[in-house]
């Protein structure tokens, strides 16, 4: 018998290698369905599409592997569009397919018609309207190419149901994606590189400036070996927490708006700035004028549009970060051949342990005083000795989480950075947890965020995924409140948040388990159970200090080194 357009697809996903996909059913994918009723891939049966894409990007991050979402046409496919514009700004991974009305009803306002190809456009690193069923198999293969290789990516293809029913007389599976005009470049330039190294070792105020790239070229090692051959100070981005050891001596913490003193001055004062996958954004600069301003900038990115894009570099290099700093270290001499060198920034190391000294991230827990947020992370740090993966939302839950809990190995950090969304983090969690089910995997989260997709606690009982949440819960909308408080006089206009759920009962609504804590004493025993609980997600619920904020803090606009202190 002929196979149909969906058992091809299914076909072309196994030789992929997919065995999960986070999906929705719905009329224009029900050929689709039938199919994998009878196929060995997992299917994670979502309550929402946001939540699905949320978690393919979860599992994405996790695994480094791409993450593949199934949903139908219409509003099921503009459902997915926050959850790719999502993936796209921290350039994850994923391939969403999505349904369409039949090709003869395409621009006739058909029922759930909507032009996804069109929508996504701007927040996809590709898309693809499927008009013939013989071009499935190539544009699958294509598709999960362009996903993984250069500067990551969502990828969208769109697949209208009669090419889903329709059966060719014949069709072939390629071996490989052929694409001329996408040639992505992984080999840096030999004399960049030289440069780069020649540059470095002659400098007296060096600093490494991490970002997700980091992460996401699997170069962790390579930048721990780079960094400790010349003594380098490191520092790292939201999203490159992870990928140097957060207990590493020379981790001077994460830079930014809420980074450490010592890595907003450490980058301040310093005379040459290494920077390896990442893309100088707002968040980080600043003030774009005064960032770095004494600096020779050292740019290493296999995108090469974010070279120079927001600030100017004296040694670019395009290239892979893990090839490039395979290729940078055969070049570094012999630490005995170092003396030199160490010898020129042993001041620099002494002022950054001065600063490291004099300005500590801290806050006050008193034994019988208001629950702080950061006590929660702490406590939740202690308890896994950091073991686990940890998820977040976004606002000051997602800092604390960035600056109290150490990410000593890469993709064990999974927030949403460059586009801050909201209701990110459990599904993202859900995401994780499905990849490594026997890994301790932690949601931290606003109360706010939370609600934004809690109904995937449904997805998380179905199957079982023991997801471990920590609400943080101010009943505020917590860094909108701050910047209310710091710029606004106070007028708290519409972030108090004094209508929730009942989060202990919601979860038991659920069939999840519910805990809370609203006294220091009490978190350890909270995290304790839910750390034991392994056949349902626990949803703990810490009532914290509504009024704690989150230092330092940069305010938008300013230098790094105009920071608010406690």
């Amino acid at each position: 018998m002929k196979k149909n357009g969906a058992q091809i697809l299914v076909e072309s996903l196994k030789k992929e290698g997919v065995d999960v996909i986070f999906g929705f059913p719905g009329g224009a994918v029900l050929p689709l369905y039938d199919v994998l009723y009878d196929e060995p891939i997992r299917h994670i049966l979502v309550r929402h599409e946001q939540g699905a894409v949320h978690m393919a990007d979860g599992y994405a991050r996790a695994t480094g592997r791409p993450g593949v979402v199934l949903v139908t046409s219409g509003p099921g496919a503009t459902n997915t569009v926050t959850g790719i514009a999502t993936a796209y700004m921290d350039s994850i991974p994923l391939v969403v397919l999505t349904g369409q009305v039949p090709t003869a009803l395409i621009g006739n306002d058909a029922f759930q018609e909507a032009d996804i190809v069109g929508i996504t456009r701007p927040c996809t690193k590709h898309n693809y309207l499927v008009k013939d069923v013989k071009d499935l198999p190539r544009i699958i293969k294509e598709a999960f190419y362009i996903a993984t290789t250069g500067r990551p990516g969502p990828v969208l293809v769109d697949i209208p149901k009669d090419v889903l029913s329709s059966a060719p007389d014949d069709y072939r599976h390629p071996d490989k994606a052929h694409l001329d005009s996408y040639q992505p470049t992984y080999k840096g330039h030999p004399g960049q590189i030289k440069k780069a190294v020649d540059f470095i070792l002659s400098s007296k105020r060096p600093v490494v400036y991490a970002g997700g790239g980091v992460v996401l070229s699997n170069a962790a090692d390579e930048l721990k070996a780079f960094s400790t051959k010349l003594n380098l100070p490191t520092t790292t981005t939201l999203m490159g927490l992870g990928g140097f050891p957060g207990t590493h001596p020379l981790f001077l913490g994460m830079l930014g708006m809420h980074g450490t003193f010592t890595a907003n001055m450490s980058v301040t004062e310093a005379d040459c700035l290494i920077a390896v996958g990442a893309r100088f954004d707002d968040r980080v600069t600043g003030k774009i004028d005064e960032f770095a301003p004494y600096a020779g900038i050292v740019h290493i990115d296999i995108d090469p549009t974010s070279i120079s894009k927001n600030v100017k570099v004296d040694i670019p290099i395009v290239g892979d970060v893990k090839t490039v700093l395979k290729d940078m270290l055969k070049l570094i001499p012999q630490k005995s051949s170092l003396s030199g060198f160490k010898k020129n920034t042993a001041g620099w190391h002494a002022q950054i342990k001065r600063w490291g000294a004099t300005h500590r991230l801290s806050y006050k827990q008193e034994s019988n005083g208001k629950l702080k947020p950061q006590y929660v992370i702490e406590r939740l740090y202690h308890a896994t000795k950091g073991h686990a993966i940890v998820t977040t939302e976004v606002g000051q839950n997602q800092m604390w989480a960035a600056q109290f809990f150490k990410y000593d190995r890469p993709r064990t950090f999974i927030t949403s950075g460059g586009l801050g969304t909201m209701g990110f983090g459990f599904p993202a969690a859900i995401g994780a947890q499905v990849a490594f089910p026997r890994s301790t995997v932690i949601g931290i989260a606003g109360d706010g965020s939370f609600q934004m997709n809690v109904q995937e606690l449904a997805t998380a009982v179905q199957y079982k995924l023991p997801v471990k949440i920590a609400i943080l819960n101010n009943m505020m909308l917590g860094m909108v409140r701050q910047w209310q408080e710091f710029f606004y006089d106070k007028r708290y206009s519409h972030t108090c948040v004094s209508v929730a759920p009942d989060f202990v009962k919601l979860a038991e609504a659920y069939g999840a388990i519910g805990l809370r804590a609203s006294k220091p004493g009490e978190v350890d025993g909270v995290i304790k159970k839910a750390l034991a609980v392994n056949d349902r997600p626990v949803v703990m619920d810490f009532r914290v200090d509504p009024f704690e904020n989150v230092y330092p803090m940069v305010p938008a606009g300013q230098p790094l080194n105009k920071m608010l202190l406690v």
